[in-house]
């Protein structure tokens, strides 16, 4: 049984030398994991990081202005956002622009949307208090306005909007397949009633067991809430660091995924074994020969 593999796209500037890849390196890796078999590239909605273990804040692409030129010069790959933030995006304007990267791909779309981490957020004037309640008041409209075709009303403590309507449509009206990220009880509990996938990331460790206690919450949560557990895709992201350089746990990105690449193949096919369905790839070093390195990893699991 394969288990589909998704390739995180190196978007933000490097943590010790503050190097951004350029188009044509990112450009490259897309077309690299296209190449190799990846299921989909996935882009990071993010503003600014700043860590303690970093000589300074480091910056990251426009997730959306990215997802749309991809979607262009792609042809196979999905592209996905992993995931959109409800904080720095307008909950129609998250719908007008999933349909759009849609429509340019041709239905390649996913929507990744989450809470949002809100690193840079407050220095651009997004406000960032209540995430989480901002969050799962988006999701009133962003779900109707995503999978209905009727408009939306809607008022609440954060958002508004009468008779909302997002037109043009993309080639999948009602379609697009939705990933919500949730580590937590309330935002996993809102992916079990809306999503199509579960995402997760790593946080202390990207192997396997870091990840069982969260698929068994959200059985629970699926329980709780009367939906079929096999009907809600479980997807985890992962760092796997090639090579002996050690310097993605240094970096406080936690423990990779480390080997041989028959070891690092044999790691990543045990998450079949904790109650995951999918694995998004964050190859480190973040370089186009890390991900030929990888390139066996895909062939082997897809």
């Amino acid at each position: 049984m394969g288990l589909p593999l998704g390739l995180v796209l190196p978007m933000l500037e490097r943590p010790v030398e503050g190097i951004a890849p350029t188009w044509t390196d990112m450009l490259a890796i897309t077309r690299a994991a296209e190449d190799c078999g990846a299921d989909t590239v996935w882009l990071g909605d993010e503003i600014l990081w700043t860590d303690p273990d970093w000589p300074g804040s480091r910056g990251w692409w426009d997730c959306l202005t990215l997802a749309g030129a991809l979607a262009a010069v792609t042809t196979t790959v999905r592209i996905g956002s992993w995931v959109m933030s409800a904080l720095q995006h307008k909950p129609g304007m998250v719908v007008r622009a999933a349909e759009t990267v849609d429509e340019i791909s041709g239905g390649r779309f996913v929507l990744g949307l989450g809470a949002g981490h809100a690193g840079g957020a407050t220095e651009m004037g997004f406000a960032t208090d209540h995430k989480v309640a901002r969050y799962l008041e988006a999701l009133e409209i962003i779900v109707p306005l995503l999978r209905g075709t009727e408009p939306v009303s809607f008022e609440g403590e954060y958002y508004r909007g009468e008779n909302l309507m997002v037109r043009p449509r993309g080639p999948r009206p009602g379609g697009i397949p939705l990933m919500m990220g949730g580590h937590a009880t309330k935002t996993m509990t809102a992916a079990v009633r809306h999503a199509d996938i579960w995402s997760a990331f790593a946080t202390t460790s990207s192997r396997p067991d870091a990840f069982r206690d969260m698929t068994h919450r959200l059985d629970q949560i699926c329980q709780e809430v009367g939906r079929d557990p096999a009907s809600i895709e479980r997807s985890v992201g992962a760092i796997v660091e090639v090579g002996t350089g050690g310097t993605a746990e240094e970096l406080g990105f936690g423990v990779p995924i480390t080997g041989s690449i028959d070891q690092i193949t044999e790691t990543v096919a045990g998450f079949r074994d904790v109650g995951v369905t999918r694995v998004e790839i964050m190859p480190w070093p973040p370089t186009l020969d890390s991900v030929e390195q990888l390139e066996p990893l895909f062939a082997h699991l897809k």
